[in-house]
C-alpha cells in the first residue's frame, strides 16, 4: 500500500521535468525523494492528513539551482564586511573607506570590498594615498571585485615587507610609479605577500559566515553549491552533524594539496547526498579586469602585455604534469581560464591525460572554470575532449561595458560563447562565482538569454548571436551542474526518485517577459523535501 506524500506540490508550471505541458503540473514527495510527477488530476490521492501541501498557483515550479563555481564563506563574510561594489566614483571608495575605519578597533584589518574602477570616470588605478590619511591604524587589503587585483594601505605594505626594493612575484605583479615606488595595487600572487599575515578567521568566525551564506542560498533557491574556494569542509560536516547544513555541497579542494589527496585513495565522487570531494581546483591565468589573463595576442589597451600565466604553470610544464597525475589517481580537475591563450593550454592538458592514461572522457568529467575568452578553433574541443565549461552569465553583464576596450571587438566574438559551445555539443554548468557578482541564479538566467550589460548600451544584447533559451539557462543551472558533480542521476530535475531539492517561485517564466526574469522571487525553497525557505507571497 502506497504510504501518504509528505508534501505535494500543485498547480505548478515544472521546468526540468520529463513530462510537459498539462501533464507537468504536480509532485508528490516522500521522505527526501520525488516520488509522483503529474497533473494535478492525480496528486489528490497522494494528500493525506499530514501531508503538506504547497499551491504554487500556476507559477513556475523548478528544480533547485545548483551553483557550480561560488566562494561560500568568502561571501558570508562579505555579507557583513565593508561595501564597495557600487562606489561610483574615487571620492567615494575612499569616503566608504575611511568611514568604515573609524567603525572598528585600530589595528584590525579591513579585508575585501570588492571594487570596480571601471565605474569611475579616470583612467587610473586607486593609489594607497587615497586612503592611507583616512586608515592611519588600520592595515588595508581591499579587492577588485573579481579578486585578482587589490588596493593596500601603507600599514598594510609596511607590516608585509613590500618596499620599493621587492620584486614581482612568478605570476602576480606590484605596481610602482615611476619613481619605483610601490603605488599599492597587487596583482594575483603578488596580493599574497600581504594576505599571508592577515590573521587567519577563528572556527567560531567561519562558522557565523558561513551561516550567513546559507541563508543567502536558501533565500535565491540554491540548493546546492560547488565550493570553488579554499572549501571548508570541516566545518560543511559539523553543520552536517548538527541537522544545520541546508545546502548540498560539492567541495573542490586546492590542486596544490593534490598529493595528500592522492595519498589518501579517494577518487570521484566520494561522499554522500550532502556533501561530496574529489575535486582539484588550480588557476591557469588572472582576469580580464585586473589585465592578468593571459592571451595570445597583447591587449588592446596595453600592447606590452598579454597577462600572466598563474603561478601553478611555472616552470613550464608544471601544470602538465599534476594533470597528468592527478587524472591517473581517478580525481576530477578544475582549472580556473579566462584569456584564450591559458584555455587552449588546459585543453592541450586534458587532450595529453587522455591520451597518457587512457579511458573515456566521461569518466573525467574534465571542467574549465569560467572559460571566458576562447578561440574560435578551440570552441570544439570542449565537446571532443567532454570538457565541461563551467561559466558564470552573469560576469558579461559587467565585463561587456569595458572588456571591448581591453581586448578588441574581434575577440570579443567569443567572450562566454554560450550557443556556439552548446551547438557544438558542449555541456554547460552554470553558476555565480560569488561573492564577485550577486548569487541569484535568475541573475545569471537572466544575462545568459538577454545578453544585456550594466551600461544599457546593448538592450538587444551584447554579441546576441550567443544568447541561449530559458530551457537552456535553467538546465545548465541545474541539470548541468549536477552533471558537473557526476551527479546527474540524484539531482538537477523534476523526476522520480531524485531528491526532492525543488523551487517554487512568484512568478511563469515560460510565459514572463525576459527583463522581468531577473525580478521574480522565491517563494519556496525545499531540499530533501524538507522546506527550508519560505518568501512572502
Amino acid at each position: 500500500m502506497r504510504s501518504d506524500a509528505d508534501l505535494v506540490i500543485m498547480n505548478g508550471r515544472l521546468f526540468g521535468s520529463p513530462l510537459i505541458g498539462a501533464h507537468a503540473e504536480a509532485i508528490a514527495v516522500v521522505r527526501d525523494r520525488i516520488a509522483f510527477v503529474g497533473a494535478n488530476n492525480d496528486i489528490q490521492e497522494w494528500i493525506g492528513k499530514e501531508t503538506q501541501v504547497i499551491n504554487a498557483q500556476g507559477n513556475t515550479v523548478l528544480p533547485g539551482f545548483i551553483d557550480s563555481h561560488v566562494h561560500f564563506s568568502t561571501g558570508g563574510f562579505r555579507l557583513s564586511g565593508i561595501q564597495l561594489r557600487d562606489a561610483s566614483t574615487p571620492d567615494e571608495f575612499i569616503q566608504r573607506i575611511t568611514e568604515y575605519a573609524q567603525q572598528v578597533p585600530q589595528g584590525e584589518w579591513i579585508c575585501g570590498g570588492q571594487w570596480d574602477h571601471d565605474l569611475w570616470d579616470v583612467s587610473s588605478l586607486p593609489r594607497k594615498e587615497w586612503i592611507d590619511r583616512g586608515t592611519p591604524y588600520n592595515p588595508v587589503l581591499v579587492s577588485r571585485y573579481d579578486g585578482h587585483m587589490c588596493l593596500a594601505n601603507s600599514v598594510a605594505l609596511k607590516l608585509a615587507g613590500i618596499t620599493r626594493e621587492t620584486t614581482s612575484p612568478s605570476g602576480g605583479s606590484i605596481e610602482k610609479d615611476s619613481v619605483g615606488e610601490p603605488t599599492g595595487i597587487l596583482k594575483d600572487e603578488a596580493i599574497v605577500l600581504v594576505q599571508r599575515i592577515v590573521p587567519e578567521p577563528s572556527e567560531e568566525e567561519l562558522t557565523r559566515s558561513i551561516k550567513a551564506a546559507l541563508l543567502e542560498a536558501r533565500r535565491y533557491g540554491v540548493t546546492g553549491i560547488h565550493d570553488a574556494g579554499n572549501a571548508d569542509f570541516a566545518l560543511y560536516q559539523k553543520l552536517y552533524e548538527q541537522d544545520e547544513l541546508t545546502c548540498r555541497v560539492y567541495c573542490m579542494l586546492p590542486i596544490r594539496n593534490w598529493k595528500s589527496l592522492v595519498d589518501t585513495g579517494v577518487r570521484v565522487p566520494f561522499g554522500n547526498d550532502w556533501i561530496r570531494i574529489g575535486a582539484l581546483k588550480g588557476f591557469a591565468d588572472g582576469s580580464l579586469g585586473s589585465a592578468t589573463a593571459y592571451f595570445f595576442e597583447p591587449y588592446t589597451d596595453n600592447p606590452q602585455n598579454s597577462g600572466l600565466p598563474g603561478s601553478q604553470m611555472l616552470p613550464g610544464g608544471n601544470m602538465h604534469k599534476i594533470t597528468v597525475e592527478v587524472d591517473k589517481a581517478g580525481l576530477q580537475i578544475c582549472i580556473h581560464a579566462i584569456g584564450d591563450k591559458a584555455n587552449s593550454m588546459i585543453l592541450d592538458m586534458y587532450e595529453a591525460a587522455l591520451k597518457t592514461n587512457g579511458g573515456t572522457a566521461e569518466k573525467r568529467r574534465f571542467r574549465i572554470e569560467h572559460a571566458q575568452h576562447l578561440r574560435p578553433s578551440d570552441i570544439p574541443r570542449f565537446a571532443s575532449l567532454g570538457v565541461i565549461a563551467s561559466m558564470q552569465p552573469y560576469h558579461l553583464f559587467d565585463d561587456g561595458s569595458w572588456a571591448e576596450k581591453r581586448i578588441g571587438s574581434e575577440r570579443c566574438k567569443t567572450t562566454y560563447p554560450f550557443r556556439s559551445l552548446l551547438n557544438s555539443g558542449a555541456r554547460l554548468a552554470f553558476g555565480s562565482d560569488w561573492p564577485v557578482v550577486p548569487l541569484n541564479p535568475l541573475l545569471g538566467v537572466h544575462a545568459a538569454i538577454t545578453r544585456q550589460t550594466s551600461d544599457g548600451k546593448h538592450p538587444r544584447g551584447w554579441i546576441p548571436e550567443e544568447k541561449i533559451t530559458l530551457e537552456q539557462a535553467i538546465t545548465a543551472y541545474t541539470l548541468g551542474s549536477a552533471y558537473a558533480e557526476f551527479a546527474e542521476k540524484e539531482k538537477g530535475s523534476l523526476e522520480v526518485e531524485k531528491l526532492a531539492d525543488i523551487v517554487v517561485l512568484d512568478t511563469a517564466l515560460d510565459s514572463a517577459q525576459p527583463e522581468s526574469i531577473k525580478e521574480a522571487r522565491v517563494l519556496s525553497t525545499i531540499i530533501g523535501g524538507k522546506v527550508v525557505y519560505q518568501g512572502d507571497g
